[in-house]
């Protein structure tokens, strides 16, 4: 033998060991199908966020105005009415922001973008 063929590493056959089993095949599995995405859905306006809230405010207030509630269910029932007045507010003030950026009719191009603020 050979240097050259020394350094040669050993032939390697192409053709599968009579031991070895071949696996079957996969079964075959449904195409997949694209999902349509689903509609973005918009977010909630001030407006109707607004009307909500106050809607609830009232009806907390009419139950309040009966004196039927415990204290515990009064504080909570406050601190409820408090949470909703505060949204209203919020509410209230986008909306007129959103007026005077719109209402600028001499420099309509002028007016920066209406951002709400994240709550």
């Amino acid at each position: 033998m050979s240097v050259s063929e020394a350094c040669l590493p050993a032939p390697v056959s192409l053709l599968p060991s009579p031991d070895l089993t071949v696996p079957s095949p996969a079964p075959k599995l449904p195409p997949m199908t694209r999902k349509t995405p689903h509609p973005i859905e918009p977010a909630p306006s001030v407006v109707a966020g607004f009307e909500r809230s106050l809607d609830e405010l009232e009806q907390l207030v009419q139950r309040m105005e009966k004196g039927e509630m415990t204290l515990d269910e009064s504080l909570q029932a406050y601190e409820r009415g408090v949470a909703l007045y505060r949204q209203c507010q919020g509410a209230l003030q986008q909306a007129e922001l959103r007026v005077k950026l719109l209402g600028d009719l001499n420099d309509p191009d002028g007016a920066p973008a209406f951002a709400p603020d994240a709550d």
